[in-house]
């Protein structure tokens, strides 16, 4: 909700500022009761606009944030963070206004709500980081920490236009990387990263990221409406209570695959990738994915019409003995069309020249 009184017009841009902003003083109890903590990246400054078999419209993102919000708000332990990323706005046609809004959730309760600038740092995810730091819960108690980034497929190479309110502004996944750097230190790691995105389980996109999480959940094929279930999310101490990542890596992967697959008939894959056993196998791929990214870097978009994305286990390059370690992969095939008789999937997608 916006209150803009007349005179502030020749003064400022009147942007939206703090609606919520609760006393943030950390007690023995905030420490001792917050076991985990949750980022959510919202990407929503494109289209995202989908309609259900009945017709009617939804903004996925708006979803995405819906569901977060509930995670902040069922988890009695946790410390739940959400950037909504949202497109670029004016007020009377002039004024800009604040483009990016942040909740801070602590032991279920709402401490703060905020809009703020997403163009005012050279760094992407810089306001989110320092957003991050002022509100998190320092203790030394470890915590179970998991980042989420929802929105379109995050690019490889180029990434111009990711923003439809910065046509000139790019993300890529080294973009993604330099942000993170932000969230973390040089001695820590994200538990779990969930990429609820595109055509993300690559080697390259896993490679790079895996330098900041220890297990990471991402689809190697066109994920339905950039989709996975948040509901495991929920309720942290009962998901997660036993602590251990992987188990809990793979319950969410088959979660969000079962609700998919029952919705759709599109291909469905969603993959769990363990970072420290899937090195070997980066390792040996490395140069010629590398290679390839570089030949489509320099390709007009025209070209780029005959490349396709395919499974690496397509490519004899890729197809070796540790393609499979550390790869736990949800797949089913799509009900028609090419793919249709496609059984088995490797979990790593890559690119192929289909002329």
């Amino acid at each position: 909700m916006l209150f803009v009184s007349f005179s502030c017009i020749f003064i400022s841009s009147c942007s939206v500022n703090s609606t919520v902003q609760r006393e943030v003083q950390q007690s023995d109890k905030d420490v001792l009761a917050s076991k985990y903590s949750v980022i959510f990246i919202i990407h929503g400054d494109g289209d995202y606009l989908y309609h259900d078999t009945s017709g009617n419209e939804y903004e996925a993102d708006e979803e995405a944030l819906a569901s977060a919000k509930r995670v902040g708000q069922q988890n009695s332990s946790a410390e739940v963070f959400i950037f909504h990323q949202r497109p670029r706005r004016h007020f009377l046609f002039f004024f800009p206004l604040r483009d990016g809004e942040f909740y801070y959730y602590r032991n279920g309760q709402l401490i703060a709500n905020e809009s703020y600038w997403r163009d005012q740092e050279q760094s992407r995810l810089n306001p989110e980081a320092e957003l991050y730091h002022r509100f998190r819960v320092y203790n030394e108690h470890q915590k179970e920490n998991i980042f989420l980034y929802y929105g379109h497929e995050i690019p490889e190479f180029n990434g111009t236009g990711y923003d439809a309110s910065y046509p000139d502004r790019t993300f890529t996944v080294h973009d993604l990387a330099s942000g993170l750097k932000n969230f973390t230190n040089d001695s820590t790691k994200f538990d779990l990263m969930i990429l609820s995105t595109c055509f993300n389980g690559t080697p390259y996109t896993i490679s790079t990221l895996g330098s900041f999480a220890r297990y990471i959940i991402a689809s190697p094929d066109n994920l339905h409406l950039s989709y996975f279930d948040f509901q495991l999310l929920e309720r942290l101490n009962l998901s997660l209570h036993d602590e251990d990542i992987s188990a809990f890596a793979k319950r969410f992967a088959s979660h969000a695959f079962d609700r998919l697959t029952k919705d759709i008939q599109t291909a469905v894959s969603i993959s769990v990738y363990d970072v420290d056993r899937v090195q070997n196998y980066l390792h040996l791929v490395q140069n010629v994915y590398n290679q390839t990214l570089s030949t489509l870097k320099g390709k007009t978009h025209a070209s780029m019409g005959k490349i396709e994305r395919c499974d690496c286990a397509d490519l004899p390059a890729y197809v070796l003995p540790t393609m499979s370690d550390g790869v736990d992969i949800f797949y089913q095939p799509a009900s028609f069309g090419r793919s249709k008789h496609k059984q088995n999937h490797s979990g790593w997608e890559c690119w192929r020249n289909s002329g």
